[in-house]
């Protein structure tokens, strides 16, 4: 059994930023790994029913993630995420965004910049990610496309998948 752990979705629009904390019952060090390892990130990125598969990663800053996010029919939809800064098991800032299957970025959808933050709370691991975006308007849309959904479904299969892994 999996026991409910914390997690919170707050929306600044001020601050045009989405915060999203989660809690894990789980070593910093593996939940990190689920983060930064494309093998383990395949496993969890993409919420249910669709899958994420890697097209490359490089987790250095100046590298990056290339994925695409499958759904049921076999449609591809890709994201990128560009890694600018890395303190290891501590944090990392990547901007982010929507692209083709070559990697070039989509225009009609927003960048991110998504600081992710690991942190040692008792017994368990805590994960803020903070993605902001240039734009109230820009975080209305991704918003609307389903965002909190997304992430919090994914977010879910992550704790499932740490289970197996401890």
């Amino acid at each position: 059994m999996i026991a409910k752990l914390p997690f919170s979705f707050v929306v600044e629009d001020d601050n045009k930023t989405m915060t999203i904390t989660q809690a894990f019952d789980a070593p910093r060090q593996l939940v990190w790994d689920c983060h930064t390892k494309s093998e383990l990130l395949d496993q969890w990125f993409a919420p249910k029913p669709y899958s994420t598969k890697t097209k490359f990663m490089n987790f250095t800053e100046g590298g990056h993630w290339h994925y695409a996010m499958i759904a049921p029919d076999g449609l591809e939809h890709y994201g990128r995420m560009d890694f600018r800064k890395i303190n290891r098991i501590e944090n990392y800032v990547a901007s982010s965004g929507f692209c083709d299957s070559a990697g070039t970025p989509v225009d009609a959808l927003p960048l991110a910049t998504w600081n992710v933050r690991f942190m040692n709370e008792l017994e368990r691991t805590i994960v803020r990610n903070s993605i902001s975006y240039d734009s109230p308007e820009a975080l209305q849309q991704i918003i609307e496309m389903g965002m909190k959904e997304g992430i919090t479904a994914s977010v879910k299969q992550l704790v499932e998948l740490l289970v197996t892994l401890k």
